[in-house]
């Protein structure tokens, strides 16, 4: 990706376009990282993503929506205090570094006004987003505290002077005007040397302009470099998300030594909100989800050993008739059998009279021997049915592990929680203790898409919103979908003479919100509603029906998604 200096230099365009002079009407912390200012801006409600996330820092505008906390964490409500109904005096950037600040107007609790900045450090694991008084240049907040013991340079607590982060020793390369003498090297060495050259070049970046020097000697390094530069200078952004096998790179312009299908979008922040959604949204589901898909993993890990246990035992009951012969050939010549003897030889008439040995305790006698070999028969008859059972059972429960498993996998965070609640009533958790305190939860809702005719598709991403789909709110007419024999979601077409086109569409959400959403050639059932049935006690989500029809598609996130924008 290449969010560096460069892009935040036309980011801060972007942003100053929508957002100066707005107001904000509301803030929100969503999650630990990040905060949602929404702003009245150009008579439009706008809503400003800041995010400080390890991995995924990040600035942006956003049309996702997130979900508000129970109860807003500490650096929202101080932001609350401080920011709420203040107007938006100006956004700059810092050089060409990743830090943008937001400049703040509003008024204290006597009525004076008073100026409050807003910095947003992107800076990898070390970004953060501090809320400094600049009157005092003091720093009223930072979602990240760093203490002295942690950072010796700087102190980032409430109440301690503001030091800015420090600056990068290098030129800028959007006013850079000097000589440009570039050393004669190789394409990724060179590439290097411009990121140690100039402040906020992105690895991507630098690579851009070293592969256009490379590619045209015929033009002065310089020449090359402000070519590269102009529409940087100009404000004149070209978003471009670059794909090439599962890969993703996102670039300001469009980068001509990245390979790959490029496809452009109208903003910087719709590109962004394009490439970090299901990114960001995978993490703070694997951080919240942790514990239950180490839980499903082992369960899962346990079925896969005790069947194995149980096939081997299976597999021993297939000696019962060996047992129940012994004891024949025994009993028809127990006045041959004497007290004592470890074994005994005798014609096995079930066999033309050839030669069996069969094994006796010298401790029994001839009629026990008998009886003992009877009674392992008889044992393994009753076991064969038993395991046979039990087999069946753990082999529905390693399935439902591994839906549970697959469920998780494309849940979102409102997700997890009816997952979490499924395991509880399932006595895999612990029921939680009742208390006066928790909130009712809302539900979650299926996903719901619009195929290419207008009908409406709805899709269960877990086994409560999966029955309450299938078994409850579809008519008995309408069609629905699921791939064969592996893990995914429920998928109804709201309609009783659905379009192949249609069938088609939902047949790729089924494959796509499945485990097998990387592969090819996905198998997936469709019927209508009415042949679908639940049997009695079956685990939730499981569901059995005939009648089916079975298509093979391809899943694809692009396909998906339109449907998606035109809902």
């Amino acid at each position: 990706m290449s969010f560096d200096g460069l892009f935040v230099h036309l980011l801060t365009h972007e942003l100053n376009e929508n957002l100066l002079g707005g107001r904000i009407s509301k803030i929100q912390q969503p999650y630990t990282n990040e905060i949602i200012l929404r702003i009245r801006a150009n008579r439009k409600n706008t809503s400003l993503l800041l995010s400080a996330h390890p991995q995924y820092a990040r600035i942006q505008l956003t049309d996702i929506p997130f979900e508000n906390p129970q109860s807003p964490p500490q650096f929202c409500m101080v932001l609350r205090k401080h920011l709420e109904g203040a107007i938006i005096e100006s956004i700059t950037q810092k050089e060409n570094d990743r830090v943008l600040t937001f400049t703040f107007k509003n008024r204290n609790e006597l009525g004076d006004t008073r100026t409050l900045s807003l910095v947003v450090e992107v800076m990898g694991r070390h970004s953060n987003i501090l809320l400094i008084d600049d009157e005092e240049n003091k720093l009223v907040d930072a979602i990240r505290h760093i203490s002295p013991n942690q950072n010796s340079y700087r102190t980032l607590l409430p109440g301690a002077p503001y030091k800015e982060a420090p600056s990068q020793d290098k030129a800028n390369p959007i006013t850079f005007d000097g000589e440009l003498n570039v050393p004669d090297m190789p394409e990724k060495e060179l590439a290097k040397w411009f990121q140690q050259e100039f402040q906020g070049l992105g690895r991507d970046s630098a690579d851009e302009i070293s592969y256009l020097i490379q590619a045209n000697p015929d033009r002065s390094p310089k020449e090359t470099f402000d070519q590269f530069m102009k529409p940087f200078r100009e404000k004149q952004a070209q978003p471009t998300l670059v794909q090439k096998d599962q890969k993703e790179v996102f670039t300001p312009i469009l980068y001509h030594h990245i390979e790959g299908n490029p496809i452009r979008f109208d903003s910087l922040s719709s590109l962004m909100d394009r490439y970090y959604h299901n990114k960001a949204e995978r993490d703070r589901v694997n951080q919240q989800s942790n514990d239950l898909s180490h839980l499903l993993k082992n369960l899962h890990q346990k079925n896969e050993k005790k069947l194995d246990k149980l096939n081997k035992e299976l597999k021993e009951t297939g000696r019962a008739d060996e047992f129940r012969i012994k004891g024949e050939v025994l009993t028809a010549y127990l006045h041959e059998v004497k007290k004592g003897d470890e074994h005994i030889t005798l014609p096995n008439f079930y066999e033309e009279d050839q030669e069996l040995t069969i094994e006796l305790n010298p401790q029994k006698s001839p009629s026990e021997n008998a009886q003992y070999y009877f009674s392992r028969y008889q044992k393994l008859k009753n076991a064969k049915v038993h395991l046979t059972k039990q087999i069946q059972a753990t082999k529905e429960e390693t399935d439902y592990f591994d839906t549970l498993l697959t469920q998780l996998s494309i849940a979102s965070v409102s997700d997890i929680e009816e997952i979490r609640e499924e395991l509880r009533q399932g006595h895999y958790l612990k029921k939680k203790k009742p208390s006066n305190k928790n909130k009712k939860v809302a539900k979650s809702k299926p996903e719901s898409f619009t195929s290419s005719d207008g009908t409406r598709i709805l899709v269960g991403k877990n086994n409560t919103q999966n029955d309450q789909l299938t078994m409850k709110q579809a008519r008995k007419s309408y069609w629905w979908a699921h791939t064969k024999d592996i893990p995914g979601s429920h998928v109804i077409i709201e309609s009783s003479e659905p379009t192949d086109q249609t069938v088609e569409e939902a047949c790729i959400l089924a494959a796509y919100y499945s485990k097998y959403r990387q592969s090819a050639s996905v198998p997936v059932d469709v019927v209508q509603v009415k042949n679908i049935r639940k049997p009695n006690g079956a685990k939730p989500g499981y569901v059995i029906y005939e009648g089916q029809t079975t298509y093979y598609v391809t899943p694809s996130e692009e396909k998906v998604d339109a449907l998606r924008t035109t809902n």
